[in-house]
């Protein structure tokens, strides 16, 4: 079945509905006593801007978002805002996640590939967007690399592998849905 080009409108439609969601998503998380990050849905999003954008449109999704929560709207995790969040020490995820998402469009091939997808987002995403966050979260709060990875990225690996998993497999039916 050949593709129908896809009009600017709707390519702009799908990049603005993954920027809401991503602003959204932000605000869905469970708070972790000894870490200075919460386990959110965000990498969920995250996964699914890398899974079916563009890499141009990834990376400017993630830019509209970085530039709207320093802008002062609440759409950083747990509804805070301000350049200080991409200052502090939990700001590294995030520029991960503008990282990550370009980096994942740009290698996950031209047509769905479930396993393909997972693979990228598992072996590439993730880890840029924890070591990112693991050296400003070093950087900033004087820990070792043993206590960031403790805090910072161990407590959040099985949830994330399940995000991936999961963005990956809905990512097929909603690239059907927008070659419509």
């Amino acid at each position: 079945m050949k593709q129908r080009p896809v009009s600017k409108a709707t390519e702009m439609t799908k990049v603005a509905l993954l920027v809401a969601m991503n602003c959204i998503s932000a605000y869905i998380i469970i708070p972790l006593p000894f870490s200075l990050s919460p386990i959110a849905m965000q990498p969920f999003i995250v996964n699914l801007i890398g899974y079916l954008l563009t890499p141009k449109q990834a990376f400017m999704s993630m830019l509209v978002y970085i530039l709207l929560g320093m802008a002062g709207v609440p759409v950083f995790t747990g509804g805070t805002s301000g350049p200080g969040k991409i200052l502090g020490p939990t700001g590294g995820y995030i520029i991960g996640f503008m990282v990550a998402v370009t980096v994942m469009a740009y290698l996950r091939g031209s047509g769905y590939n479930f396993k393909r997808y997972v693979l990228v987002g598992l072996l590439i995403g993730v880890p840029i967007i924890y070591v990112m966050g693991m050296a400003q979260l070093m950087l900033l709060t004087g820990m070792d690399a043993q206590k960031a990875f403790l805090t910072g990225v161990l407590p959040f690996i099985p949830l994330d592998i399940v995000k991936c998993v999961g963005a990956a497999a809905i990512a097929g039916s909603i690239h059907k849905i927008f070659n419509r």
